[in-house]
């Protein structure tokens, strides 16, 4: 089977059964297919909505608490009414993984938004009913040609923004300026976009978060203007708790220049090695001894 999109950091391990499971949409199921959602949803119209992507490990929901966490919070910021407590959503996800015979190797998307609205427009009070839950459960396994290569990023002339513009905490539906800088990287022939914050320093790349190695040192921004990510917290927790620094700091491009290895951190991808960025080889050009590590570490949690 061959990787889709095999330069994204997206990309993944096409897989033919992919084609017979069925999506969940408000509690029924549906052939791909035949899934939908009304043109007058909210997230349709507008992007009014949050979301999820996890992943299923020998059976188990990885960090689902992390991500019920980062969901209702989410929901909590925007006023969007689930209609469900934790438990209850957590049990509909299981009954799309069961429906679909599913018990490993699969990528779960849920998305929530606030639901049909009578008209076409941006104020939430128009909306009629309940909030819409759409669950996709496939089967993705990450692309490991992308992983022996590393990925080669661009450096977006369009920022991440603060938390006053839009915060990125938020895991939202709304996702049109990461789009445009990844759009501006594949026309400068990288894989994915880096992004800086208002200020010019390191932020987040427009799907992934992002690390620098210096020596033995793992860097990465604040926060402040970046996605809020599960696998970020974990590459960070475990490189601390195996005795190493880690440095959540402003950094510059010229700094990020120089590293000796460079990586991003996603759902679906778990810790994926950068080997250009803007042209220039981040150390030999091959992914390094201190990314092999920490993904070792990372594949030991995995198993866990």
């Amino acid at each position: 089977m061959t990787p889709l999109s095999s330069s994204s950091s997206q990309s993944y391990v096409a897989d033919p059964r992919n084609d017979t499971v069925e999506v969940y949409v408000d509690g029924a199921f549906y052939p791909r297919d035949a899934a939908k959602v009304s043109i007058f949803d909210s997230g349709f119209v507008l992007g009014d909505g949050v979301w999820e992507g996890l992943r299923l490990i020998d059976d188990k929901l990885l960090a689902i608490d992390d991500h019920m966490d980062r969901l209702y919070e989410g929901a909590n910021a925007i006023q969007l009414e689930i209609g469900m407590d934790r438990e209850a959503l957590v049990g509909e996800i299981r009954r799309t993984l069961d429906h679909n015979g599913m018990t490993d190797g699969a990528h779960i998307r849920l998305m929530i938004t606030r639901g049909r609205k009578s008209t076409v427009n941006q104020d939430p009070r128009f909306i009629i009913g309940n909030a819409t839950i759409v669950i996709v459960a496939e089967y993705k396994q990450p692309n490991p040609e992308l992983k022996a290569k590393g990925l080669k990023l661009m450096t977006s002339t369009i920022r991440c923004s603060t938390p006053d513009v839009f915060d990125l905490r938020l895991n939202s539906h709304s996702r049109l300026n990461f789009i445009q800088a990844l759009i501006q990287a594949i026309n400068m022939g990288a894989d994915e976009a880096l992004m800086l914050d208002d200020r010019g320093f390191v932020a987040s790349c427009n799907s992934t978060n992002f690390f620098i190695f210096r020596g033995e040192e793992l860097w990465t921004s604040t926060g402040a203007a970046c996605f809020n990510g599960i696998t970020r917290k974990k590459a960070i927790h475990l490189w601390r708790e195996a005795g190493f620094t880690v440095r959540e700091t402003d950094y510059t491009l010229a700094e990020t220049y120089g590293a000796d290895e460079a990586f991003v951190t996603g759902t679906l991808g778990g810790i994926t090695p950068v080997s250009q960025i803007d042209g220039r080889r981040i150390g030999n050009g091959t992914p390094g001894p201190m990314t092999a590590k920490l993904t070792a570490l990372y594949d030991a949690y995995l198993a866990g």
